[in-house]
């Protein structure tokens, strides 16, 4: 989940953190003299030990380092006034809503290009070298590497195989392929699709901007996130709002579904209410307790737009961003660590743990476990990954925007409307001076 939230830090406070906390270079220590390495990350639905027992491995292998470890479902409201105050981790995965942006352009966080060049924690060559590049180059801004991508989230859609080969149904491919199974769908009483509702974010990226990406190409997408004049109102995006519109006419949306969370619809989904629901690979995991007995879910991709400009094979991805505060007292020791999670060993080893595919090269190469084959079949056939950005730099315009889609789900107005209005909150943060712009390249 993604909420409102932006870190905004003023001259004063920056200056007041560079006079208590100096370059960083002091060293905290643990018992025994040694130095002591302070991980604060993210508890969501992978938890943390795992990053737990590495750290312990590590720390092993050292001998003169002592790790702390330390996870919060909302670590992000407990490492903002440390940021502030000059004090923060060594390390750190601090979720979905730390704004790690305003934390770069303040000089909060290290530049890690440097650490990406030397070599690997083993094997030859660079360290940078054993990431997937279009992932590392997620974590980039203005040619600096701030953040290190970690476990990737893959979007799509997701559906129960059993379900499917019970009724003879194939998942269908491209739009029009979906408008005739939908039909088959409603006919026996189960709705082709259900969603997150309160969150409209994930219908944003589960129909919209891969439906737009599908039907413009890269480019179309890409003038929507840099807010390129008209971007929001061009022909990729009425169109792909235009085909929302047309499911929510023919009824192919769950009765409700405006009014559901995220795990209230996916739930329904699972009991076989929805015959398919948009949402990220975390779905398994995140279900994992509340799966009905004889359940399996299985991953496909959007159904594309046929004769569009996109690559049918293109991804919308998400990664999970690590950092190395520059306030940090062992900086050094902090890079050395994340450089012993990303070795190939513990990114397999976190694969077949955590179900979730990894931004090391090579890490897929395991077995693995059942939901995750389709998801890496895709990611690996994929000739094109992308990601939302916009969210993360344009805070307002994103939540105006997930207003405007709920408004369109619901019939309140037109496809058209609905690319006007955004196009107007565009306008808004193009021409908002105090507004940092970035660019997706």
């Amino acid at each position: 989940m993604k909420a409102n939230y932006k870190l905004v830090f003023g001259l004063a406070a920056i200056g007041a953190i560079w006079s208590c906390s100096g370059d960083g270079a002091g060293s905290a220590t643990g018992t025994g003299g040694k130095k002591l390495v302070e991980v604060q990350a993210f508890k969501g639905g992978y938890g943390i030990d795992f990053y737990e027992q590495a750290a312990k491995e590590w720390a092993a292998k050292k001998g003169d380092v002592e790790v702390k470890v330390e996870g919060d479902p909302r670590i992000w409201e407990k490492l903002k006034p440390r940021f502030i105050g000059g004090n923060p981790p060594d390390l750190t995965f601090p979720g979905w809503d730390m704004d790690h942006w305003a934390l770069a352009d303040e000089g909060l966080l290290e530049d890690l290009a440097p650490a990406l060049k030397e070599k690997p924690y083993e094997g030859e060559g660079t360290w940078g070298d054993t990431f997937n590049p279009q992932l590392l180059a997620l974590g980039q801004l203005d040619g600096k590497q701030f953040v290190l991508p970690y476990y990737v989230m893959l979007f799509g859609w997701w559906y129960d195989p059993g379900v499917f080969e019970k009724n003879g149904w194939t998942p269908p491919k491209t739009f029009d392929e979906l408008l005739v199974l939908g039909e088959k769908m409603k006919a026996k009483g189960i709705a082709p699709l259900t969603y997150q509702g309160k969150y409209p974010y994930y219908m944003i990226d589960g129909f919209l901007l891969p439906w737009a990406l599908s039907a413009g190409g890269p480019d179309a997408v890409k003038a929507a996130q840099n807010m390129e004049p008209g971007a929001w109102k061009s022909e990729a995006i009425l169109k792909a709002a235009s085909m929302i519109d047309e499911l929510r006419q023919k009824g192919f949306f769950q009765s409700g579904a405006l009014g559901l969370d995220h795990t209230a619809s996916q739930m329904d989904f699972l009991n076989g209410k929805a015959a398919m629901v948009p949402c990220g690979s975390w779905l398994s995991s995140e279900m994992e307790k509340s799966m009905p007995p004889g359940v399996k879910v299985q991953y496909m991709t959007v159904p594309n737009v046929a004769g569009g400009k996109g690559d049918p094979t293109s991804l919308l991805i998400g990664i999970e961003p690590w950092m190395v505060p520059s306030a940090g007292k062992n900086k050094a020791e902090a890079i050395d660590l994340f450089k012993y999670m990303t070795s190939l060993p513990k990114a397999k080893e976190f694969v077949e743990k955590k179900g979730t595919l990894m931004a090391i090269k090579g890490s897929e190469q395991v077995k693995l476990p059942e939901v995750l084959v389709e998801p890496a079949k895709a990611f690996n056939n994929s000739k094109y990954v992308w990601a939302v950005q916009y969210r993360n730099w344009y805070k307002k315009f994103s939540t105006e925007l997930e207003g405007s889609m709920a408004s369109l789900l619901e019939g309140k107005i037109t496809p058209q409307q609905f690319c006007d209005q955004v196009e107007a909150q565009a306008e808004k943060v193009r021409t908002d001076e105090t507004i940092k712009k970035h660019k997706v390249n």
